[in-house]
C-alpha cells in the first residue's frame, strides 16, 4: 500500500495547478478518505504559497466524490500581517470534490491564558496493548494502528481511541494532523450499533497548538450531539500522547440509514 508520504509525492505542478493520484487504499466508499484530500489540499496550499504562518483552522466543503486523478487550484485570497488565507479545490473526473479555506495565523501575544480541554484520563499505548489496523471493509483505515479506550465519560455516541499513521516518516506535522484528525467512525455509527453508509458534508478543524505527540500517537474523541433526519453534528478532539489538546473540530455527516 502507498502511504501517506507517497501519495504526497504524487503532486506535480501542471501550469498554475497541481495534480496528484489517489490510490485504492486510501478510499472510503467511492471517494478519497476525507483526511487524506484535505492534507493534499494543505500540501498544495504550502508548495504554492511558501513562507505561510502556522496553520491555525481549516473550513472544509466535501461536495462529491474524488477517486484515481486528481486536479487541485490553489488561491491566496488575502494575506495580512499576521494571517493568511488560502482556498484549495479540489476535483476529479466527477467535477468538484472538495473545496477548503485554510487560516495561516501567527502566534500573538496576549493577555488571556484559558485552556479548558484537557485529556480523559486514559493509559497511552503499550507493547502488547491490542493494535488495530483498522476494517478490511474500509480500504483506507489499513493506514493507521488504533487502540480503543475505555473511559466512564463516554456516552452512547462516542468514540475515544489512540491513533496514529503506520507509516509516519518524514512528514509535515501540520500534513499529517489533518491526514489523521479525520479517521475515527461518525459518533452516530455507536448509536446505529455497526457499519451503515454516511457520508461527511462539512468539517471545521482548529489548531490549538503545533502537533507535537509522543511516538507519534494521538488522543481523539468524537462526539455526536446531534443525530435525527439523517443527520448527525459532531464535536471531535485532539490532544498529544503528554495530555497537550492538539484541535477541536465540529463535522457534520449524513446517514443513509
Amino acid at each position: 500500500m502507498t502511504g501517506l508520504s507517497g501519495v504526497l509525492a504524487s503532486l506535480q505542478s501542471h501550469g498554475e495547478s497541481w495534480r496528484a493520484s489517489v490510490p485504492d487504499s486510501w478510499l472510503q466508499g467511492r471517494t478519497a478518505y476525507g483526511g487524506l484530500s484535505t492534507a493534499l489540499a494543505l500540501q498544495t496550499a504550502k508548495l504554492a504559497h511558501p513562507d505561510l504562518p502556522p496553520l491555525r483552522s481549516a473550513l472544509v466543503a466535501f461536495v462529491g466524490p474524488l477517486a484515481g486523478e486528481i486536479r487541485l487550484s490553489s488561491t491566496l485570497l488575502r494575506r495580512g500581517r499576521n494571517a493568511a488565507f488560502v482556498r484549495v479545490d479540489v476535483a476529479g473526473e466527477a467535477g468538484l470534490g472538495l473545496t477548503v479555506t485554510f487560516v495561516f495565523m501567527r502566534a500573538l501575544g496576549s493577555s488571556v491564558d484559558h485552556v479548558a480541554a484537557t485529556a480523559p484520563a486514559v493509559a497511552w499505548p503499550k507493547p502488547g496493548d491490542p493494535i488495530s489496523r483498522g476494517l478490511p471493509q474500509v480500504a483506507f483505515t489499513q493506514h493507521f494502528e488504533m487502540l480503543d479506550c475505555h473511559d466512564t465519560s463516554l456516552g452512547p455516541a462516542d468514540w475515544l481511541r489512540w491513533v496514529r499513521l503506520a507509516e509516519r516518516d518524514g512528514l509535515d506535522p501540520e500534513v499529517e494532523l489533518v491526514a489523521v484528525a479525520d479517521c475515527l467512525p461518525p459518533g452516530a455509527l455507536r448509536l446505529i450499533g455497526g457499519h451503515a453508509p454516511v457520508s461527511s458534508m462539512t468539517w471545521q478543524i482548529n489548531l490549538l497548538a503545533q502537533p507535537t505527540t509522543n511516538d507519534d500517537w494521538f488522543l481523539m474523541r468524537t462526539t455526536s450531539d446531534f443525530t435525527c433526519a439523517g443527520t448527525s453534528s459532531q464535536n471531535m478532539a485532539i490532544w498529544s500522547a503528554s495530555g497537550v489538546p492538539v484541535a477541536q473540530q465540529m463535522q457534520s455527516v449524513a446517514l443513509f440509514v
